[in-house]
Parts: C-alpha cells; sequence; structure tokens
C-alpha cells in the first residue's frame, strides 16, 4: 500500500493479473481514515469492489464501515477521488458479480464457503 501512494500505483495497482484500488474508509467506532486496498473492475462510469474478506462468515471491517458512512475515497492509480460507495442491489449483482469473478475467480470459491451472502460494492464518483 506504501508503494502504491508513493508511485500513484505505478507498483502494486496490477497484481497477480488483476488491479487494485486503495479504499479510505472513515472507522464506525473511531472516526479515524482506514485504507485498504482492493481488487476492483470498471463499470461504466463506476468501479466495483467485493466484500468477500475471503469468505469468511462476517464481512470485512471496511464494508461495515462503509455502511455506517457510504462517504469514501478511492484511489486508481493517481486518480484519488471521492466517492458514495452502496452495495450492488440483487439485480446489479446478478449482471456485476460475473465481472467481479472473471477479474478474480476465488470470489466464486469464496461464496461457497460461506452461508453470508458477499456483496458487490458500487463505488459512484461524487
Amino acid at each position: 500500500m506504501e508503494r502504491y501512494l508513493a508511485t500513484d500505483g505505478a507498483e502494486g495497482h496490477d497484481w497477480q493479473g488483476t488491479t487494485t484500488g486503495l479504499l479510505t474508509t472513515k472507522g464506525r467506532r473511531t472516526g479515524n481514515q482506514h485504507t485498504t486496498p482492493l481488487i476492483y473492475q470498471p463499470w461504466e462510469d463506476k468501479y466495483l469492489v467485493v466484500a468477500s474478506k475471503g469468505g469468511t462468515p462476517t464481512p470485512p471491517e471496511w464494508y461495515l464501515n462503509l455502511e455506517a458512512n457510504p462517504e469514501v475515497e478511492f484511489q486508481v492509480l493517481g486518480d484519488r477521488f471521492k466517492a458514495h460507495a452502496r452495495t450492488a442491489t440483487a439485480e446489479e449483482k446478478a449482471e456485476m458479480w460475473p465481472v467481479m469473478t472473471a477479474a478474480w475467480p476465488a470470489y466464486d470459491d469464496y461464496q461457497k464457503k460461506t452461508a453470508r451472502e458477499i456483496p458487490v460494492v458500487v463505488l459512484e464518483r461524487l
């Protein structure tokens, strides 16, 4: 993450055959900023990320944070911008999930490991 920030993503954006961005959320309890590298894919004029946490029964902390405060920051390469985060509807997810599993096939395995419905998060630039 530090190299991503220092190089505007020249190091870290392309990772294991996919692309990563940096999501910054506001902690729901502390109010502190938390930045997490996540696999993303563009979708129309938005970006998609997946709250998988490797298929664990509980969602990742960053997802709980954005549920409490959906105003986030996202960075793709050197482009850092404010965004509104929301969970994709079931109808949207039906179209978006294959895009995300094409970028990271393990998402299908993660979903099989948990009864929790793994959300796709839509990031809309403000």
